[in-house]
C-alpha cells in the first residue's frame, strides 16, 4: 500500500491489461537486446582505459578485490532498480526521481536522488568532452605525421561540436544506431587496448610497487583511484529510463527483458574490464598512464583505430546520459513555465547544454583526476548504496535475513567509496590544475 503522504502514481494500467504509454512521450518498442547495448554504452566507457592506472596505486590485491567487489555490488544493484521498476501494479517508474519520490516523499525525494543523478549525468558528458578530444588528437597525430599541431583545447572543441547536431535527435528510442555502435566500438577498443599490450610485453624493469608519492599525496591518490573504478559503473543512473523504452504487459513485465539484457551487458562489461585492468598493469606496472592506448605506440595503425573507437564510443555514450536529462529539462520549461515544446524548444536547451558542457571539459581538462571525483560524488551512491536504500525502504526485509545483510554491507562500502574517492579527486584536480596551463 502507498502512504497518504506518498506522491500521486504515475500511471495506472488500462483496463484491457496493457501498461499505459507515458503521456505524449515515445512509444516503449525496445527490445530486450535494445537494453544490453544501451547499457553497455552507458557502462562500458573510456573509465575502462584508467583501470590500469588505478591498479597502480592499489596494487594487484587490492585492485583486483575492489574491481571483483564492485563487478558484483553494482549487478546486484542493477537488479534492484529492474525490479523497483514496476514495484507497484499498474505503475512505472520511468526515471530515478519518480522511485525516489515514491520511496522518500514528494519533497524529499527529488533532493536525494536528483543531485546525485545530474552530477552523473552531466559529470561523465564533460569527461566524455576531454576523452573525445584527447583521442581525436592521438588519432590525427598518429596518421597524419605533417599536419599542424593544435593544442588539445581545441581538439575537444571540434570533438564538442559533433554533439550540437547529435543531441537534437528527438528522443531515447532516436539513438539506437548510435548507441549500438558506441556499444560494438567500446568492445573494440578494449580488445586492442589489452591485446596490444599482451603484444607489448613485460616492459623492460617494470616494477608492481605502489607508485612512488609522498605520503599524503599516495593516500590521496589511492582514494581517486577509488573513484576511477567506481566511474566505470555508471550506467545505473540511466538504467530505469532505457527500462521505459521497453513496453510491459502484467503477464511479461519489462523487467524480465531487462534483465536479460543487463546479464549481456554485464558480460561485455567483464570481458572489457578485467583482461584492461590486468594485462594493461602487467604490461606497465607502475609507469602506467592514465590513458592506457596512450602508452601503446605500436602498430601505429591498430592504436590509431583504437582512438577512432573511443571516439565513435564516446559519442553515442554522451547521447546516451544526455538525452534522460534534455527531457527532464523540457518537459519541465513546458509545465513550468508553459513553454511550447518542439524544435525551437529543443534547439535552446541542448544547445546551451552541449556548449556547458564543452566550455567546462576545455577549463578542466584533467583526465584520471575528473574521473575519480565524479565517480565518488555521482556515480557512487547512484550505482552502489542508493538503490539498496530505497529497497531497503520499500520491500522492507527482514532484519539479519541475507537480503538485509546484502544490502547494507552494500550501503557501508559504497559510502566508503564515496567518501574516499570524492575527496582524493578533488584534492587531485586543485594539485593538478596549479601546474596546468588553461586552454593549451
Amino acid at each position: 500500500m502507498v502512504s497518504a503522504s506518498s506522491p500521486p502514481l504515475p500511471k495506472e494500467a488500462p483496463l484491457e491489461g496493457e501498461w499505459e504509454e507515458e503521456e505524449q512521450g515515445p512509444r516503449r518498442e525496445a527490445k530486450w537486446w535494445y537494453s544490453t547495448f544501451h547499457t553497455v554504452t552507458a557502462m562500458v566507457g573510456a573509465g575502462v582505459l584508467s583501470l590500469p592506472y588505478a591498479m597502480a596505486y592499489l596494487g594487484w590485491g587490492p585492485g583486483m578485490a575492489v574491481m571483483v567487489i564492485s563487478w558484483c555490488m553494482t549487478l546486484h544493484t542493477f537488479w534492484l532498480l529492474i525490479q523497483l521498476h514496476e514495484s507497484t501494479t499498474g505503475v512505472r517508474f520511468d526515471r530515478y526521481i519518480d522511485l525516489a519520490r515514491h520511496a522518500f516523499g514528494p519533497k524529499l525525494g527529488p533532493w536525494i536522488v536528483l543531485p546525485q543523478q545530474l552530477i552523473v549525468q552531466v559529470g561523465v558528458n564533460i569527461v566524455y568532452m576531454v576523452t573525445g578530444g584527447t583521442c581525436l588528437q592521438k588519432f590525427m597525430e598518429m596518421v597524419c605525421d605533417d599536419c599542424i599541431r593544435l593544442r588539445h583545447s581545441y581538439w575537444i572543441v571540434i570533438f564538442g561540436s559533433t554533439h550540437f547536431l547529435l543531441s537534437q535527435l528527438p528522443n531515447f528510442n532516436s539513438v539506437y544506431g548510435v548507441s549500438l555502435a558506441a556499444a560494438v566500438m567500446s568492445l573494440c577498443y578494449s580488445t586492442i587496448a589489452w591485446a596490444g599490450c599482451l603484444s607489448k610485453g613485460r616492459q623492460p624493469d617494470v616494477s608492481y610497487d605502489y607508485k612512488i608519492t609522498s605520503g599524503a599525496d599516495s593516500i590521496f591518490r589511492v582514494f581517486n583511484a577509488l573513484g576511477q573504478i567506481s566511474f566505470a559503473y555508471a550506467g545505473h543512473a540511466v538504467a530505469l529510463e532505457i527500462q521505459a523504452t521497453i513496453p510491459s504487459t502484467p503477464g511479461k513485465p519489462s523487467r524480465v527483458a531487462m534483465w536479460k539484457g543487463a546479464i549481456g551487458a554485464y558480460f561485455v562489461n567483464a570481458v572489457c574490464y578485467f583482461p584492461v585492468a590486468i594485462i594493461g598493469y602487467w604490461a606497465f606496472g607502475q609507469d602506467v598512464t592514465d590513458n592506457v592506448l596512450v602508452a601503446l605506440q605500436k602498430p601505429s595503425w591498430l592504436i590509431a583505430a583504437a582512438n577512432l573507437m573511443v571516439v565513435v564510443h564516446v559519442l553515442g555514450s554522451y547521447q546516451v546520459f544526455a538525452m534522460p536529462l534534455f527531457a527532464l529539462i523540457e518537459k519541465g520549461l513546458t509545465k513550468k513555465f508553459n513553454v511550447p515544446s518542439g524544435v525551437a524548444l529543443r534547439l535552446v536547451v541542448r544547445t546551451s547544454y552541449v556548449a556547458f558542457t564543452l566550455f567546462m571539459a576545455v577549463t578542466f581538462p584533467f583526465f584520471g583526476d575528473l574521473l575519480g571525483f565524479f565517480g565518488g560524488f555521482g556515480f557512487a551512491p547512484t550505482s552502489y548504496f542508493l538503490p539498496s536504500i530505497i529497497w531497503l525502504i520499500l520491500k522492507k526485509p527482514k532484519k539479519f535475513t541475507t537480503q538485509w545483510i546484502v544490502n547494507w554491507v552494500g550501503i557501508f562500502i559504497g559510502v566508503l567509496i564515496m567518501l574516499a574517492s570524492t575527496i582524493g579527486g578533488f584534492r587531485n584536480i586543485i594539485a593538478d590544475s596549479a601546474s596546468y596551463k588553461f586552454y593549451q
